[in-house]
């Protein structure tokens, strides 16, 4: 890679202040606009149940465990675009930060597009893998076959997020998902009410939502940081091999998780409809309650990739203890909130007495679980920035199969449906201790290998 110059223009903002400060704002920001996101997906879920019909809050579940993945992918390709960005401004190139940032958005144009294309023509066989049958499978594949062009934008939309994360901007990060939160909101009524358009109104704003990610990020980025040079295709050539470095085994990461809920969702299709509905509403409960740790791992990504660059040590183990810090208050908080509303959170999605049992069983019992979660969402962060991307995969694999499957299967077999969303939980807990320990040693190897670090 090419060195840049580094200029006044946009100083590194992490590398100095209080580190517990910059996870706070930085985790805090990204997850009111990734929460808003979540809650505007709940609140289609809730308009759909409205309908009566429980083949389409199904085909919801469904589909939703099929779009999981096309913005799993797009979340790891932006952790690629958001690390080698903050540690060229950790380093103080500016010239190479804005190269890179115009590269890594056109690699992500290139590789959603090809994805889209490739997912296309396997939209049937997914659905019957999930096990939806008869009209619910219809309706999942008509409404994915909506969504589907509008995965390209996704990519761009979240990389963008990320890139202005790397310049340390959380608040305008944060708008580029509330303008997708904003859109949803106001469109959603619209098509599924108004034009009577049912799953086909929840696809068709859903695309327009991603448009407007797309441009509050372009906006923020381009205009306000002027955080972005048109690359070369000679550059973009160069690039693509650090970015896969990356981008590969985090886009493998974030995968995994929707691997594991897929198992998690054929084994709820066994119990039928009803128990893949209580599902589907668990699966919009957990990113709505437990936003700001998926917010964390790339929310503090930015804090590690800059002090990383800058060979601050102690600034991205101090990062890391006041993430674990963050982590265990916000889920005992979330936790106790859980438990005492799980009934009327059931309640306002009209859920069936099956489905009922099923959340507020997640409620009371499996959400605290999220505490290890966490744990392994900050390990994760600091793997992705620091070299050690393969790390995060091969830990988030073992908890998406061996620690998934197994339990799952087993709670399954003893106690139902609720059983198995009590080996969702459990599974969790040693990947989840070990990731931690695990990202601690990985930086006092690095600190090892450099000598102290610089203060100042």
């Amino acid at each position: 890679m090419t060195e840049g110059s580094a200029t006044p223009a946009a100083p590194a903002r992490l590398v100095t202040g209080s580190t517990l400060r910059h996870v706070i704002t930085m985790t805090g920001a990204s997850a009111i606009g990734l929460v808003a996101v979540f809650a505007v997906e709940a609140l289609s879920l809730f308009y759909i149940g409205l309908l009566g019909q429980p083949e389409l809050t199904a085909a919801m579940g469904y589909s939703g465990t099929l779009l999981f993945f096309a913005t799993s992918v797009a979340i790891g390709m932006s952790i690629a675009g958001s690390a080698l960005t903050a540690r060229a401004l950790g380093r103080g190139h500016r010239t190479q930060a804005n190269q890179i940032a115009g590269a890594a958005l056109a690699i992500v144009l290139v590789l959603m597009t090809a994805l889209a294309c490739l997912a296309y023509p396997l939209l049937e066989p997914a659905v019957q893998a999930l096990g939806a049958r008869g009209r619910t499978a219809e309706l999942t594949v008509s409404l994915m076959r909506i969504v589907l062009p509008s995965w390209p934008l996704l990519g761009l939309g979240m990389c963008l997020s990320g890139l202005l994360r790397a310049i340390g901007d959380a608040r305008r990060s944060m708008a580029v998902t509330l303008a997708s939160a904003a859109a949803t909101v106001v469109l959603d009524p619209l098509f599924i009410f108004g034009l009577a358009l049912g799953l086909e109104g929840v696809a068709a704003s859903t695309f327009l939502a991603r448009l407007a990610m797309v441009l509050a990020g372009a906006y923020g980025l381009v205009r306000v940081h002027h955080l972005f040079a048109w690359p070369s295709m000679a550059f973009v050539t160069r690039e693509f091999r650090p970015f896969m470095a990356i981008g590969l085994p985090a886009v493998l990461t974030q995968i995994a998780t929707p691997v594991g809920n897929t198992y998690v969702t054929a084994t709820m299709a066994a119990f039928g409809d009803d128990a893949v509905a209580g599902w589907a509403v668990v699966q919009r409960i957990i990113p709505v309650a437990f936003g700001l740790l998926f917010a964390m791992s790339g929310a503090i990504g930015p804090i590690i990739g800059q002090n990383f660059g800058a060979q601050r040590f102690d600034r991205v183990q101090s990062t890391l203890r006041d993430a674990l810090k963050v982590t265990l208050v916000y889920v005992l908080a979330v936790w106790v909130l859980l438990a005492v509303f799980g009934g009327p959170i059931a309640d306002l999605f009209r859920a069936t007495p099956q489905a009922r049992g099923l959340i507020v069983f997640f409620c009371v019992f499996v959400a605290g679980s999220f505490l290890f979660n966490g744990a392994l969402f900050v390990a994760n962060a600091a793997f992705n920035n620091l070299g050690y991307a393969f790390y995060s995969t091969a830990l988030n694999w073992g908890r998406s199969t061996l620690g998934v499957i197994p339990f799952v299967w087993l709670g399954q077999r003893w106690y139902g449906a609720q059983g198995a969303l009590a080996g969702y939980g459990l599974g969790v807990v040693f990947f989840g201790v070990a990731g931690c320990l695990l990202c601690f040693r990985v930086v006092n190897r690095l600190q090892g290998q450099v000598g102290p670090a610089p203060r100042g």
